[in-house]
């Protein structure tokens, strides 16, 4: 299988510091973007246009709507896919089901589907969601058995833990049924991924690590009589040259408080997130000897949530590692850097072209070949 590749849309702000409160600096580091739509159409435009198959479109508390924001910026591209993170437990699933197929229409086949569970307790109830971790995702399991069944053009019960559903339908099914993408390391989110998702999902580790992560989610889907596709999500920060590159990964560590990455590390350690706690464990909240793998580096996971590591190096040595990723069985990567717009045309025009060179990429910069779905 080739490879899809990726961005991500920062619909809860972008800027040049990994710290989004920075705000006491001067200059060009301390300016922060707003997720005003015009500019998320530029970032939107630069992935489309750099043949890129999608961008991550995220949820949370700080982030704009996705939905409602890729129906805006759909309108904008010809080629991106748009994946849609949505959190099972804030909506009916035969709701789900006819959002998702009216974003497949409106976006003319161009919706992916990210399921997030949600590893935050905290952010959880201020939704009013009050399930513990391995309960989440068996209502997820609950949700997405109920979207498939709504998406058959037949009237589809379903009776579970979580749900009581009579006759769910969606009048008009999506054509085709959107992928699935669902992320977790925990043993409740491998099993939910292996038995309802096309693309099992992992933050992006040291290669050892991912290579174990993959070979599990595989046997399990296996063992359900399914096969399933696996991705990985990392932040870049490629450069002409190596030591172009470090520099900007130093420059982003530099100017973090070490009390504050303490009070950060503490919370992480604390997550119920097993993937947050994989994070945090890569460095153990120390800000030197940050390269954890030959070019993958743990910079980001000392304050940010979620996705803690980037590829970082020269154009050639980035496409290496993620010629390495993709030989231990990831095809699907999902990238990030900061800010989005320039970073995205530093990987674009650097790493992509050598990634088609080598195979691995199919879609062009003016997108003359079919993009692929999962």
């Amino acid at each position: 299988m080739s490879l899809h590749v990726h961005w991500f849309l920062p619909t809860h702000g972008d800027g040049r510091t990994i710290n989004r409160r920075a705000g006491d600096g001067v200059g060009a580091r301390a300016a922060q973007r707003a997720p005003a739509r015009d500019y998320l159409a530029q970032v939107a435009s630069a992935a489309d246009q750099l043949g890129f198959d999608g961008a991550l479109v995220p949820a949370g508390l700080f982030c704009e709507d996705p939905w409602l924001m890729t129906a805006a910026l759909a309108q904008s591209t010809r080629h991106l896919s748009f994946m849609v993170a949505f959190r099972p437990s804030l909506l009916s699933p035969t709701l789900a089901a006819q959002m998702a197929a009216t974003a497949q229409r409106l976006s003319g086949g161009r919706l992916l589907l990210n399921v997030v569970a949600g590893g935050d307790r905290d952010e959880q109830l201020r939704y009013g969601d009050r399930l513990e971790h391995d309960q989440r995702y068996g209502q997820a399991a609950e949700v997405l058995t109920v979207m498939r069944g709504a998406w058959s053009g037949r009237p589809f019960d379903f009776v579970g833990t979580h749900y009581l559903v009579q006759g769910a339908l969606t009048a008009r099914p999506p054509d085709p049924p959107p992928p699935v993408f669902l992320g977790g390391c925990s043993a409740a989110a491998r099993q939910v991924a292996a038995r309802h998702a096309d693309v099992y999902l992992a933050w992006g580790e040291p290669p050892p690590a991912l290579r174990r992560l993959v070979d599990e989610a595989q046997a399990l889907a296996a063992s359900a009589g399914r096969t399933i596709s696996v991705g990985t999500r990392f932040h870049v920060i490629s450069r002409d040259t190596a030591a172009a590159a470090w520099a900007v990964a130093d420059e982003l560590v530099t100017e973090l408080d070490p009390d504050v990455v303490r009070a950060a590390q503490q919370r992480f350690r604390g997550s119920e997130s097993e993937g947050q706690r994989r994070m945090a464990a890569l460095h153990q909240g120390r800000m030197d000897e940050l390269e954890v793998y030959p070019n993958v580096w743990a910079g980001y996971g000392l304050l940010r949530p979620g996705a803690g590591t980037a590829l970082v190096g020269s154009h050639e040595e980035v496409a290496d590692r993620i010629c390495e990723l993709h030989e231990l069985g990831i095809d699907h990567l999902i990238l990030s850097g900061q800010p989005h717009l320039e970073e995205a045309y530093w990987f674009g025009e650097g790493v992509l072209p050598l990634l088609r060179r080598r195979g691995l990429v199919d879609r062009d910069p003016a997108g003359s070949e079919q993009h692929r779905a999962a």
